[in-house]
């Protein structure tokens, strides 16, 4: 199949899992198309079957804002017209999807589908504005297919925007040949000189993921040993953090590293993963941790439990609630056995439940459908 991929080419979790199919789907022989702003972030390696085609944005002084929506619109007619699309999977509905149905709007007469893929906030944020929710009502009405990443978003998108249509519940993967513990015997020293246990956090450092949740959680547990928390990313709530590690008088085990490609080699440092977060669809961090042997601890909340399997692959907790947290923690650090335990539980559930192999020919089912 043809396939035209409109994504946010950003480190967000939608333009990852949008990047990342689409390669996996070139593997299978398709021929895929990317429509974006920027080149996706992950979109490293020449791929024979893969495109990327660049929205440009005309810049005219009648127009105080940038017209992104109408621009990308036109930029997915040609791509449409041009490559013989057979499909547009939009991910994020704002304004990906909103785009791709004036695109067929305005080629009536194509018979190009569009699917829409549901990330989360498209849907339990944006979405929610009252200025918003009648353009993703709209687009949701009149995509040909919808999926969501979580039985979840699912459910809050039925709820909130009563739709009379299917959502097809497709979960994020993992590459396991990818994602899986490495040496990092290089890097190791750097990260924990004096061989402490390591926290990670990656993220966007958005509010809703209550990054400084994650230094009050150090703080707990250097209490009670040795201990480095390392917080991969970058945005808003950085200063703050930054601020909050200084009055406790920890900043010294804190490591800001802000954006990074060496996520693998970074997860394989790791002894314990944390996701706080407030809001979350899925947690395709808390997965990503997991392939590569981490424990995951985690907020109770969105599709976190749809991921991390409680007493299993890690524990969750009500968000917010950082003296369980803590405990948690403190429990996988200083019970090397029951460590082992988790992280070979970890590993297992990734690969046997967020393969390539399973949840890639899922998408292939949907777009067969759809044709």
């Amino acid at each position: 199949m043809k396939i035209g991929i409109v994504c946010y080419p950003t480190f967000g979790g939608s333009g990852i899992v949008a990047t990342e199919l689409g390669q996996k789907l070139a593997e299978r022989g398709h021929q895929i198309h990317f429509i974006s702003y920027a080149s996706p972030m992950r979109l490293e390696k020449y791929r024979e079957n893969i495109f990327y085609h660049e929205v440009d944005v005309s810049h005219y002084p009648l127009f105080e804002f940038n017209l992104y929506t109408l621009a990308l619109t036109s930029k997915i007619i040609d791509v449409i017209k041009f490559e013989k699309l057979d499909i547009i999977h939009a991910h994020y509905a704002i304004p990906h999807a909103i785009s791709g149905i004036l695109s067929k709007q305005v080629l009536s007469d194509t018979k190009i589908k569009l699917l829409t893929t549901l990330h989360g906030t498209d849907i339990t944020l944006v979405g929610l504005e009252p200025a918003f929710h009648p353009l993703v009502k709209y687009s949701l009405d009149n995509s040909d297919g919808i999926t969501a990443v979580s039985n979840y978003l699912k459910n809050n998108t039925l709820q909130h925007f009563k739709i009379n249509k299917d959502i097809s519940v497709i979960h994020n993967f993992i590459d396991p040949e990818l994602y899986q513990r490495v040496d990092c015997t290089e890097i190791k020293p750097a990260i924990c000189p004096n061989r402490e246990k390591v926290l990670i956090h990656i993220s966007n450092f958005r509010p809703v993921k209550r990054v400084k949740d994650t230094v009050l959680i150090l703080n707990e547990v250097l209490k009670e040993m040795p201990a480095r928390l390392v917080l991969v990313g970058d945005g808003p709530e950085r200063g703050e953090t930054e601020k909050l590690a200084r009055e406790l008088g920890i900043s010294e085990h804190v490591k800001f590293l802000g954006k990074q490609h060496a996520l693998i080699e970074l997860l394989s440092c790791a002894d314990v993963f944390l996701l706080p977060s407030q809001s979350e669809s899925f947690g395709l961090a808390a997965l990503e941790a997991m392939s590569c042997g981490v424990p995951v601890v985690a907020s109770n909340i969105g599709g976190i439990p749809e991921v991390v399997a409680h007493g299993e692959t890690g524990y969750v907790a009500e968000f917010g609630d950082i003296k369980r947290m803590s405990k948690y923690v403190i429990e996988l650090l200083t019970n090397q056995r029951k460590w082992n335990v988790f992280s070979e539980n970890s590993r297992r559930h990734a690969v046997d439940k967020f393969n390539t192999d399973i949840i890639i020919p899922q998408y292939e089912k949907v777009y067969e459908d759809l044709l």
